[in-house]
């Protein structure tokens, strides 16, 4: 007897409007997190500030927009699931987009603070609420195709900010992140709720929904929480550290010219972009969430050992090193996805919207450990510390989590 081949499924709900939309969502949202990053020291020499107050101003803005990321990666999160995965993509939106035109009028360092924090809180509810949302309304055969999408899309956002920074003023960047974001909003209204946050309101009326504190009802809970975080953290290491601090290391590897950080910024952004749109076709080939993430994570940790190592002295050499560390960091869409199908409908927008947030938080412990180390170990020997801690963690992390490939995600918890 002739035996059938499994039909393959079909590829054309990946071009539905939500996947679309949540796309462009994250390319806006990426684009308005790193703008201050890139205008920062034009923005602040127009406020007429010196050059060592741009540095401390600079550092009080960024640490207020990443608080911004870690209050509302919580609210957005219960928001989520109580009310629904629509109501934060409308309400995050809003709040950074009218937060980023704000940015092109401040006159002040205080002002531009307080809507950097604002424009955090409106970012951070984004990515989580639209991954769950593709998540759950696509077949789990090709819900990695989705995901990788919207992270590979939504990372050109930074070169977008990068290019828009460069050809116009720094007040036109922040109005043009801002005005993207308003005409995001009209596409939104045509974007359906999930059908299995639909049906949770409609069958499981008594299940306690956003409940953010059940993270912290048990030791197993803590620990599968934190799990997740750790998995996160090396994207924010190569961004925040090894980019962020590119002139100093640059300096202490004697590279010839120096190291641009925004440049290095733009290369590894480049990067999460191409890794996002291979992860999600390696999971798929390999039949695994975890080995994808491990694999791109062994070439990502090889790769800033490079960085550091002292063996690269040309500019150009260290450029090549950022894209190729972004692409074998870029399993953002990867991690997310793994996070929604971790948990249940009524948890899953608050496990997927504030574990991202809480990631982009460790941004300032790792900021501040390295300014710490630095004095009395060097600018090497601190990044190489936190490196070799990052990425420990990341790797115990992932040998005890759960394997959520073709995980079926009606469930509750």
């Amino acid at each position: 007897m002739q035996t059938l081949s499994p039909t393959r499924p079909s590829l054309r709900p990946l071009f539905a409007l939500p996947v679309i939309v949540s796309a462009l969502g994250y390319f806006v949202d990426i684009y308005d997190m790193v703008i201050f990053t890139i205008v920062r020291v034009p923005s602040l020499q127009a406020l007429h500030l010196s050059k060592d107050e741009i540095s401390t101003a600079g550092t009080f803005i960024f640490n207020c927009q990443q608080a911004g990321l870690l209050l509302g990666g919580f609210l957005w999160g219960v928001l989520g699931d109580k009310r629904g995965r629509m109501s934060v993509l409308f309400g995050s939106i809003i709040t950074y987009s009218l937060a980023n035109i704000g940015c092109g009028f401040v006159q002040d360092v205080n002002t531009y603070a307080l809507l950097r924090f604002i424009a955090g809180v409106g970012l951070s509810g984004e990515i989580g609420a639209a991954m769950v949302l593709v998540s759950e309304i696509l077949p789990k055969e090709i819900r990695s195709y989705g995901t990788s999408i919207i992270a590979g899309i939504g990372y050109l956002g930074a070169g977008a900010a990068y290019l828009t920074a460069e050809y116009f003023s720094w007040r036109m960047a922040f109005w043009v992140g801002g005005g993207m974001g308003v005409l995001l909003l009209l596409l939104r209204v045509s974007v359906f709720e999930s059908g299995l946050f639909s049906r949770l309101e409609a069958d499981h009326k008594t299940v306690r929904r956003g409940n953010f504190f059940y993270f912290f009802s048990s030791w197993p809970q803590l620990i599968k929480y934190f799990r997740c975080v750790a998995v996160g953290v090396p994207t924010w290491f190569v961004v925040s550290i090894l980019a962020a601090y590119a002139n100093e290391l640059g300096e202490a590897l004697t590279v010839d010219g120096g190291l641009n950080p925004a440049r290095c910024v733009m290369f590894i952004y480049m990067g999460f972009a191409i890794g996002d749109f291979l992860c999600g076709p390696l999971s798929q080939w390999l039949r695994s969430r975890l080995k994808a993430i491990i694999g791109m994570l062994v070439f990502s940790t090889l790769l800033s050992a490079a960085y550091l190592s002292g063996s690269i002295h040309t500019a150009n050499g260290i450029y090549i090193i950022c894209l190729l560390a972004g692409i074998s960091t870029g399993y953002i869409a990867m991690f997310l996805t793994m996070v929604a199908e971790l948990y249940g409908t009524n948890l899953r927008a608050t496990a997927t919207t504030s574990v991202p947030s809480v990631v982009r938080g460790t941004a300032i412990i790792m900021t501040l450990s390295y300014q710490a180390l630095k004095p009395s170990v060097g600018v090497l020997a601190a990044a190489s510390i936190l490196g070799i801690l990052v990425y420990g963690l990341t790797f115990w992390s992932l040998s005890r989590m759960e394997e959520t490939f073709g995980k079926d995600l009606d469930f509750v918890e």
